[in-house]
C-alpha cells in the first residue's frame, strides 16, 4: 500500500486552472517578448524615461510570463518523488509571488529615477516615442485580452495579467507624456508621467501580493467563512459537533477542508461523511475534504496544544 495519495494528476488534469490557460501564456509570452527588444532600444536612442521605464516594466512581463509557463508545467507534472502528496500546485503562487517582486521592482526604479530627474529639463525625441507607445498599447492589448479570459480562473494567470495591465498603463502614459511634450514643449513630463506609471504597478503588485501572502499563509479561501461551514456542518443530521475544522486554497480553484464531526448515538458514520463532503463541494466550493467522524469528542484531540 502507498504511503501517500499524489494529487498532481498530469497535464490533463480537469481541474487545474492555470493549465487549461496556458496557450494564453505562450502567444503573450511571444509578442512581449519580442517588442521588448524593440522598445528598449527606441527608448536608449530617444532619451524618453517613459519609455524606458516601459521597456523595464515590459522586460518584467518577459520573466513573469516566462515563470507562469515553466510553473504551469510544473503544477501539472505528474509527482514521482513519493514526497508530494499535493502534487506541484504551488509551483503557480510562487511564480505570482515572482509577478509582484518584479512589478514593486520596477516601480521602485521608475520613481527613484524620476526623483532624480525632478527639476531637470531633459531633452526627448518624442516622434520615436509616440511611434513606439503606440504599437506597445496594441501589443499589450492583444496580450491582455488573451489573458483576461483564465485571469479570474488561476492566480498564476492572473499575475501575468496584471502584469499585462500596468505595462498597458505604461504604454498609454507614453502616449501621453509625448504628446504633452509636443503640446507644450516642456520635456518635464516625461517624468512626471514617469513617476506616475511607476506608483500605478506599486499599488497593483501590493493589491496581488496579499492574495499570493493569503495563499501561502493558508488562510481560509475568499469568500468563504469559517463560522458559516462549522454551522452548517453541524447542522448535518446526525452530528452534534464539529471541531478542529480547517480550509485553505492550495492553488487557484483548488480548496481544501479538514475537520472532526462527533456524531450523536446510533448516527450513519458513513452517511454523515457523504453528506458533508456534498456540502462542502456544492455550497462552498471545497472540492476535497477530508472528514474524520468519531462516536465521541477525543481525548487526543484536546490534549493538541496548537
Amino acid at each position: 500500500m502507498g504511503v501517500g495519495h499524489g494529487h498532481g494528476h498530469g497535464g490533463g488534469t480537469p481541474g487545474h486552472a492555470g493549465g487549461r490557460h496556458r496557450w494564453r501564456l505562450g502567444v503573450s509570452f511571444g509578442l512581449i517578448a519580442a517588442f521588448f527588444v524593440v522598445e528598449l532600444v527606441v527608448g536608449l536612442v530617444s532619451g524618453s524615461l517613459a519609455l524606458i521605464s516601459d521597456a523595464g516594466h515590459m522586460a518584467a512581463d518577459v520573466v513573469t510570463l516566462g515563470a507562469a509557463l515553466v510553473a504551469t508545467k510544473i503544477a501539472t507534472r505528474a509527482d514521482s518523488t513519493g514526497r508530494r502528496t499535493y502534487g506541484s500546485y504551488r509551483a503557480e503562487v510562487f511564480a505570482s509571488g515572482l509577478a509582484v517582486l518584479m512589478m514593486l521592482g520596477v516601480a521602485v526604479y521608475v520613481v527613484v529615477e524620476a526623483i532624480g530627474r525632478m527639476g531637470s529639463q531633459p531633452d526627448v525625441e518624442t516622434g520615436p516615442m509616440l511611434v513606439v507607445g503606440f504599437l506597445g498599447l496594441v501589443v499589450n492589448l492583444v496580450a491582455m485580452a488573451l489573458l483576461r479570459g483564465g485571469s479570474q480562473d488561476s492566480l498564476n494567470v492572473k499575475g501575468a495579467y496584471l502584469e499585462v495591465v500596468a505595462d498597458t498603463a505604461g504604454s498609454v502614459g507614453v502616449l501621453v507624456a509625448g504628446g504633452l511634450i509636443v503640446a507644450t514643449g516642456n520635456g518635464v513630463w516625461d517624468t512626471v508621467v514617469a513617476f506616475l506609471i511607476g506608483a500605478f504597478v506599486a499599488v497593483r503588485a501590493v493589491m496581488l501580493g496579499r492574495e499570493v501572502l493569503a495563499v501561502l499563509g493558508q488562510h481560509v479561501p475568499a469568500g468563504v467563512d469559517i463560522d458559516t461551514v462549522a454551522v452548517a456542518l453541524g447542522g448535518i443530521d446526525g452530528v452534534c459537533d464539529v471541531h478542529d475544522l480547517h480550509a485553505w486554497t492550495l492553488t487557484s480553484g483548488m480548496h481544501v477542508a479538514t475537520a472532526h464531526l462527533v456524531l450523536v448515538e446510533g448516527a450513519d458514520g458513513t452517511g454523515v461523511l457523504r453528506q458533508g463532503q456534498l456540502l462542502l463541494r456544492e455550497r462552498f466550493q471545497i472540492e476535497h475534504a477530508t472528514l474524520q467522524v468519531e462516536g465521541h469528542r477525543s481525548a487526543a484531540c484536546d490534549a493538541v496544544t496548537w
